[in-house]
């Protein structure tokens, strides 16, 4: 039986919660906050046997076998770093850390303390995520990808969250060196991420503030991002962060030399892409029949795992969790393989410290504005 605790009780804690308690052959034994009442609260609703405010206390006394880590972004590598070295696994919400440097060592604590780290990348486990990696590793696309386009974005306008960050000058998002990007993007630079081989891709990026937001009398957070990645001349990728574009997409398409797939999270679908043509009017008439027999199909299994009662928000949250509780078991190796979430971390390194104005590596305290005229 794996002893689970939670450090950081705000909103996302409770859906860590729900998920490990839906896993088999683990118990949640332990819940830690800076500010014990909500670390009280989630106990309450959870039946959790031990709550508090101090990590040590929770790692000396209750001892649990993995730590989930659910606070803001700028302590997850102390309190990663921490948990480590007192003998517990890992879990980390996205982003992993704000720097690519803390990544690294986050990553060389682990392997030097013989532990296990993950980071909370779960969109890449829903269920059409899975089906369109093992297309991809069975040779669908002919062979290894040429280009890829992501797109993640957010919608400020009726969000509560985007009002408190707005009128909140001192919110914690602003203090990231990618000031609201950088608690956002990460899903969809995993993706990107998955594909490329080199350590650090090349990064080309553009950032700046929306009109929307401007007219609010916004000027520092950023909520537009275009980026291009690429490796060796042989892959590219393009990135869209949108808080402004409708339709709100949360998409990634893979292409390669024969075919290419199409990835809607928002739809829990995916779709094939044929590189071949068909001969004249056949082009026209064809395919989207075609189309029309694949959203059926994704209906189906849609249909079929809601069924199952596995058709959830959050269906990608238990996967990955599952998946790192057997890794830790020695069952399989870690979900996300660690030069993964160290290419994610430094290719975001290079988008902020573009934006920025900085050079690559720096640390700024926040993001700098780029308002167009």
């Amino acid at each position: 039986m794996l002893r689970i605790a939670i450090v950081g009780c705000g909103k996302i804690a409770d859906a860590h919660a729900s998920q490990i308690q839906r896993i088999v052959g683990c118990e949640i034994v332990g819940a830690c906050d800076r500010e014990p009442l909500m670390a009280r609260q989630l106990a309450e609703r959870f039946s959790i046997p031990h709550a508090c405010g101090d990590l040590s206390w929770l790692l000396e006394e209750v001892r649990p076998d993995v730590v989930h880590i659910t606070t803001s972004p700028q302590s997850h590598f102390a309190i990663g770093k921490e948990c480590l070295e007192n003998g517990a696994h890992v879990y980390i919400e996205k982003p992993f850390t704000i720097h690519g440097a803390e990544a690294e060592e986050l990553v060389a604590i682990a392997e030097r303390v013989g532990r296990l780290v993950t980071v909370g990348h779960d969109d890449q486990f829903r269920h059409a995520a899975r089906r369109m990696r093992e297309l991809v590793r069975g040779g669908y696309l002919g062979g290894p990808p040429v280009h890829m386009d992501s797109f993640y974005c957010y919608e400020l306008g009726d969000s509560g969250y985007a009002r408190a960050l707005l009128r909140n000058k001192n919110h914690w998002i602003r203090r990231l060196p990618g000031g609201l990007l950088q608690n956002i993007i990460s899903h969809g630079i995993a993706r990107i991420s998955e594909f490329f081989t080199t350590e650090s891709p090349r990064v080309v990026a553009h950032g700046f503030v929306s009109p929307m937001l401007r007219q609010m009398g916004e000027t520092e957070l950023i909520d537009e991002l275009r980026v291009i990645v690429s490796e060796d001349q042989r892959m590219t990728a393009y990135f869209t962060f949108s808080s402004q574009m409708q339709p709100s997409l949360h998409q990634f398409r893979i292409y390669g030399p024969r075919n290419g797939l199409l990835l809607d999270q928002d739809n829990e679908t995916l779709i094939r892409l044929r590189g071949s043509r068909y001969k004249s009017f056949l082009e026209q008439f064809v395919p989207p029949v075609g189309f029309a027999a694949q959203h059926l199909g994704n209906l189906g299994r849609n249909l079929r795992t809601f069924l199952a009662n596995d058709f959830h928000p959050k269906a990608g949250m238990k996967f990955l969790i599952e998946s790192f509780y057997r890794s830790i078991a020695g069952e399989e190796p870690v979900p996300i393989p660690y030069p993964e979430i160290l290419r994610t971390s430094r290719i975001m390194d290079q988008i902020f410290a573009q934006i920025s104005m900085e050079p690559a590596g720096a640390a700024p305290d926040r993001a700098a504005v780029c308002v167009q005229p």
